[in-house]
């Protein structure tokens, strides 16, 4: 019996290590991710505390880890729209401003052209 359940722990601590190791190869974790990732986190936090009081800890943190994933990638998804339209608008600006630069040297050699310095 005791056998049995240290080969149980080290298979459940194998697995949860490869998890999270391999998911760290994909590079950084987008907006949306990380906010699904919180709220699942928190949501099966909370689910675990409702749970326990009313005997049933671990099905109160599915439950509540799966509510919250859900409402964690929609926030995420929200700020993700909110960086990439932020992004759009700094890269409009940047541009803008490369024209407007562009027209200022412009004008300044009109200027000198036509001796007005």
């Amino acid at each position: 019996m005791r056998t049995t359940r240290i080969v149980s722990n080290k298979t459940a601590l194998m697995l949860t290590a490869t998890l999270l190791l391999g998911g760290c190869a994909g590079g950084s974790l987008t907006t949306r991710e990380k906010g699904a990732g919180i709220g699942a986190l928190g949501g099966a936090a909370v689910g675990g505390i409702v749970g326990a009081a009313v005997g049933h800890p671990a099905a109160g943190a599915a439950i509540g880890g799966g509510l919250g994933l859900g409402a964690g990638a929609l926030v995420g998804d929200q700020l993700q729209g909110q960086e990439n339209q932020n992004n759009l608008q700094d890269s409009e600006i940047r541009n803008n401003q490369a024209e407007i630069d562009r027209q200022r040297y412009e004008l300044e050699r009109l200027r000198r052209e036509r001796g007005e310095y």
